[in-house]
């Protein structure tokens, strides 16, 4: 469903709802209004039949009250109100037709019989509460019922000096009417409303939609154009001038991101072409290999494998880095200290004078094993590449910071900002064997999963590399933010 639709459907189900509330209040209000009026003249017909009767004009609520054991209030006196018995036939007949103007009345016995003023049979049912006022000569109350499909509302109440229940009903015929009226008067206007709202939430939809249609269109012409240096226009509506400076920097790190990938792809053609080109030529003398001394052919053969091996070794690091941060296998604990411990091992392996003095302490963090040991690797061997055959190298491993050291010349002034650059050699380093590529690939490691990776030179001489390879893990619990790490430390 578009956004459009989901606008106007809304704001119809909105304007419904609202209508419907209403609807149903002002129908309960009315009809408690309509209800509250049939009995109290129920209330004043009761005065009316039996109030009479009684020198004081007292209510059915003050009378029921009067003990049974005054004048004429004996369970023989269970008859029709005396004032109801003294009135015309005319009065009488009138008030025996159910849903007639006039009400109809019927008294009820403590014994369950019921006396109506022209002994014909009750047309009032007698419910168990009628009875109970009957016998305790107390209370009153209001229900609503069909008599011969009749829909009446009776008032019940006692009659203390004639020792019975009198019950009198008028027809709200007049009250279902009215409430017919009104229910379909409400119909209506819930109907049109929903409607006039419909078309209003499509009008709302097309006005409120109009600035994002004209922001989509904008993005697609700058997407589409030659110039990638052309970004929105940060104007209008708050929420859209947001909107676009969003667009921008997505642009700008999009740009920055193919920008890194040319000049990668660049770099890379550019180291790939001299060792590709004396391997070529080692292969070339190798074709007239026969005609060479046999020491020399040796020494051919292990340049040959050599110029492979270093070729294979810079593809393989160009491909790291193509990679950026998307881990080359599965991201999982790892236990950081044994993997410098390897490291350091293959390091001693590689040059047994140098002397490695290691202080390593456990370090779980979150990352990928194969590129976290290939960037451990690659600062230890810096280190060694750069130290003498009888050199130190000090490694130590704290808070999940491994430090590495050597005692070499350390760096240039002009060389700091840019170690960890892509394919970048110092003057120094072109002499010696690599691509440049090692230290690029320790900052992508770290920065991939939040660390960072620094390059000093160190008090007393030598170069002191620094890397952070992510939050640490504590006991295996989850991973620290850095407040929580830097509590731990402490």
């Amino acid at each position: 469903m578009s956004l459009r639709r989901r606008i106007t459907l809304t704001v119809a189900l909105a304007v419904a709802g609202v209508a419907v509330l209403l609807a149903v209040a002002g129908y309960v209000s009315t009809r408690s209004a309509l209800t509250s009026q049939v009995r109290q003249e129920l209330w004043q017909r009761s005065t009316s039949f039996v109030g009479s009767g009684n020198a004081q004009g007292e209510s059915p609520g003050q009378v029921e009250r009067r003990s049974v054991s005054e004048p004429g209030g004996g369970p023989e006196a269970c008859t029709l109100p005396r004032s109801l018995l003294a009135r015309s036939s005319s009065t009488v007949t009138a008030s025996r037709a159910l849903g007639g103007a006039p009400p109809y009345f019927q008294s009820v016995c403590p014994d369950g019989r019921v006396v109506t003023a022209d002994g014909k049979p009750p047309e009032l049912p007698v419910p168990h509460q009628v009875l109970k006022i009957a016998r305790t000569r107390r209370g009153s109350f209001y229900f609503a019922t069909t008599a011969r499909d009749v829909h009446v509302e009776v008032l019940a109440f006692a009659d203390g000096p004639d020792h019975k229940a009198n019950e009198i009903a008028l027809p709200l015929a007049p009250v279902d009417s009215a409430l017919h009226a009104l229910l379909m008067t409400y119909l209506w206007l819930i109907g049109v409303g929903v409607l006039v709202a419909g078309v209003a939430g499509l009008v709302i939809s097309r006005s409120a939609l109009a600035p994002i249609l004209r922001f989509s269109a904008a993005t697609e012409r700058v997407t589409k154009s030659p110039d990638r240096g052309r970004r929105l226009e940060e104007t209008g509506a708050e929420e859209l001038r947001v909107l676009a400076a969003s667009f921008n920097h997505t642009l700008d790190a999009l740009e920055r991101s193919l920008e890194s990938q040319r000049h990668l792809i660049a770099d890379a053609s550019h180291e790939l072409r001299t060792p590709m080109a004396a391997l070529r030529s080692n292969i070339q003398i190798f074709l007239d290999a026969e005609r060479l001394p046999e020491e020399e052919r040796r020494d051919l053969q292990s340049a040959i494998v050599a110029e492979l091996d270093d070729l294979a070794k810079l593809v393989s690091d160009v491909l790291q880095l193509a990679r950026g941060s998307i881990p080359a296998g599965g991201v999982e604990p790892v236990h950081l200290d044994e993997i410098v411990r390897d490291a350091v091992d293959r390091a001693r392996r590689r040059a047994p004078g140098v002397q490695f003095k290691v202080h390593v302490e456990p370090a779980v963090i979150l990352n990928s094993p194969e590129q976290v040991a290939r960037a451990v690797t690659n600062v230890i061997d810096n280190a060694r590449t750069w130290s003498a055959e009888d050199g130190v190298i000090e490694i130590s491993l704290r808070d999940g910071i491994l430090s590495v050291r050597d005692r070499g010349p350390g760096f240039d002034s002009e060389d700091l900002t840019r170690v960890f650059d892509r394919f970048y050699r110092s003057e120094n380093a072109r002499r010696l064997p690599g691509s440049g590529l090692g230290l690029a690939i320790v900052k992508q490691t770290a920065e991939a999963r939040g660390g960072f990776a620094t390059a000093a030179n160190a008090p007393g001489g030598g170069a002191l590399v620094q890397v952070s390879f992510g939050p640490l893990r504590v006991d295996g619990g989850p991973v620290l933010d850095e407040r929580e790490r830097a509590q731990v430390v402490s």
